[in-house]
């Protein structure tokens, strides 16, 4: 699988204090719920250098969802980050 170098839908994650909704927001309007997600799935996952345990605990999912959705975005067609 290739790395995930798609332009981003949400903003980088901070190394210091959270992003404020007034600059979060505007950017998720017009967006699905569906689109948000995938792309703070993929994010995360690049984030964890695609280490899919590391990625599902910081998400707050289990790995096998975790791996349910890396299949279906693969499956779309979506570059999904490779374990390093």
């Amino acid at each position: 699988m290739t790395q995930y170098t798609s332009p981003p839908l949400l903003p980088p994650l901070p190394d210091g204090p959270a992003v404020a909704p007034d600059r979060v927001v505007p950017l998720l309007i017009g967006a699905t719920v569906g689109e948000i997600e995938r792309e703070l799935v993929l994010q995360t996952l690049a984030r964890c250098e695609g280490n899919r345990t590391r990625a599902a605990r910081m998400l707050g999912v289990s790995v096998r969802t975790l791996r349910n959705k890396i299949r279906q975005y693969s499956a779309e067609g979506m570059d999904v980050p490779a374990h390093h």
